[in-house]
Parts: C-alpha cells; structure tokens; sequence
C-alpha cells in the first residue's frame, strides 16, 4: 500500500497491523487534510481487497448521511457477495449517536468486512477519532498532513518515479514553483511531462520551457537574480515578465519571499547538518547550495532594508504608483544595490 501512497503518507501499523496484508477483518484509518493522500490510501486498500475478492461489493458513504440502519447494512453481510468493503467518508461529520456504534466495529472487525474510515483532521470529530487511535490491534493508521514548502520537491520526485521517471532535486523544485503547491496540480504534471517527453529526459530547462507562460517559474528567476546581483539577468528577466503579462504583485512576492528565506538562511544556528538546516530556512537542501552563493553579498541589515524597498514597490504596484513597471525596475536596482561589494 505505501508504494500507492507517496512517501509523504505516513503509515503507522501496529503489531498485528495486518500480517498478512488482507483489509478484511482490519480497519484502515485514514487522516489528514491532503485530500490526493487519502484518496490513494483509500484506492489502494480497495485495490487490495478486491486482489483477494474480484467481485467484491463495495458501499462509500459520507459520515454525515448516515443513520444506524444505513451504517448497520453498509457493514453487514451481503447476500450478493461473501466479503464487501465499506468506506465511511468525512468522518468529522458522524452523528454523535453513532459513534458508539463505529468504535464498536473498529474493536471487533467482521472477518467478511474491509472497513476503511477517512478523517479530514481537524478538531471536528476529533473525539471519534481518538478513540479509534487508540485501538492499535485493530485499526491501521495512515496519516496524510499537509505538506510544509521544502517536502514539496521530495513528493515531486516521488511522482516521477511513480510513472517511471527519476528527475534531480532541482528539476522538482522548478516544477513547484511552475505549477504551485496544488499537490493534484503537481501530479497532474507530472504525468503529463512524462507523456509529453516520451522517454527524453526531464530537466529543469524542459520544466522551464514547458511552462514558459505560467507566471510563478518567471517570478522565482527574477528574485533569483537579484538576490545574486546580478543586475543584467535581472532586468532582463523583468522585462520578459512584463512583456508575458506576469502580475506585479507575483513579483513583489517572489522577492519578498526570497529575502525571508535569504534572511532565515543568514540568522540560522552554525554546525546544522544540511538537512536540518533546510528545515529551519524551509527550503529543499539542493536550494542551500545557491543560497550561499547569494548570502556571501548579504547580511540581515541589508535584507532588511530590502524587504522595505519589496513592500514600497508593493504598495506601488498595487496603486500607489502610475508605473508598476517602472517601480518595479527601480526596485530591482535598489536591493541590488542593497548587497555587499
């Protein structure tokens, strides 16, 4: 089941948390607020059920339409099938009177029955939810949280391999910041990339052409080079920005987000292993690499100051000024100029 997961859902099985890998007579307990995670948890669990009974009868349900005599048939014998499985869906939304009734199943599985029950996390519910944690003999947990920024390119490269590709780190990264942090975006190209390229390797360059419109790869180029300083790029970057209609204010932001990084980068503790120095500055370990080449004309007076001039050409493009672009192009200059000769 893990490898239908992605790494990024987190399985924690108990000691009789499925032995033999059957569902049936076990309760799969699916929680977290990303939504392609457990929806892959819930596929898989289905797709191994029905490996074990093909003509399996499956019943999915939301918590908040059932009552006691639906929940009751959904999770009793059928008699079209000999095994079905049930999948009880936002279980944050259970009627309270039946919660009883649903810790009573996860206790003492059906044999015949492949229970698998999905929480969105959160407080609501969450009383049910605990109380089937904490049924370690019968319930197999799988965790889906939301992802932070820097795992972002870990699940990309995961996508990749999941349709026979193997792209680097920073190829990853330049797709995130192509598409978003949308994570059914994200896979959704990363299938269309490997069946666009058939077979020819992905790079960061082909990232770059692929999604040569989408605002956000254009944005992170700029900042990227004025956080270098190097002014020629730079300008030369904004201009094609402006010319393929990115919005300022993605601009702005860019900047104002690689300064925060610049800034985390430069504050962060000495002597962190990569990774958890990653963590702290919350980007992926390949971006350190360039954020010390960028930090060496840096110290966190002059990112300050930049973050000024990145809120004032903000505001200016947001209405304060006539020219967005011309403020923009100032901008640029001024935190260049902000960097240690």
């Amino acid at each position: 089941m893990d490898g239908m997961l992605a790494p990024m859902a987190r399985a924690t099985r108990t000691p009789a948390g499925e032995p033999s890998g059957s569902p049936y007579g076990a309760v799969l307990l699916v929680t977290g607020p990303e939504s392609l995670l457990a929806d892959r948890a819930v596929v898989a669990a289905l797709e191994r059920a029905r490996a074990e009974e093909p003509g399996l009868e499956v019943s999915e349900v939301e918590a908040g339409d059932l009552d006691a005599g639906r929940l009751a048939e959904i999770t009793g014998g059928s008699l079209f099938a000999s095994r079905r499985a049930a999948v009880i869906r936002a279980l944050s939304n259970l009627p309270s009177e039946l919660a009883d009734h649903v810790v009573a199943l996860a206790s003492e599985p059906d044999p015949d029955i492949a229970l698998v029950l999905v929480h969105p996390g959160g407080v609501k519910g969450k009383a049910v939810l605990d109380r089937l944690r904490k049924l370690k003999q019968t319930v197999t947990v799988v965790d889906c949280p939301a992802l932070k920024a820097y795992e972002l390119p870990q699940f990309v490269s995961a996508e990749f391999r999941r349709v026979g590709a193997r792209v680097d780190q920073e190829t990853s990264q330049a797709l995130v910041e192509a598409v978003g942090q949308d994570l059914r975006a994200l896979a959704a190209a990363v299938r269309q990339l490997h069946d666009d390229a058939e077979g020819a390797p992905i790079t960061t360059d082909t990232i770059r052409t692929y999604f040569a419109g989408r605002s956000e790869v254009t944005s992170f180029a700029v900042a990227d080079a004025v956080l270098a300083g190097r002014t020629t790029t730079a300008l030369e970057q904004l201009r094609w920005a402006q010319e393929t209609g990115t919005a300022p204010v993605l601009l702005t932001s860019a900047l104002a987000s690689g300064l925060r990084g610049l800034g985390r980068f430069i504050s962060a503790p000495g002597g962190l292993r990569e990774a958890d120095l990653a963590r702290e500055v919350g980007v992926p370990p390949w971006k350190l690499k360039s954020m010390r080449s960028q930090a060496r004309g840096w110290d966190q007076a002059g990112v300050a100051r930049a973050l000024t001039v990145v809120a004032r050409a903000d505001a200016e493009v947001k209405g304060a000024a006539e020219n967005a672009d011309y403020a923009l192009e100032r901008a640029v200059l001024d935190i260049v100029g902000l960097r240690r000769s």
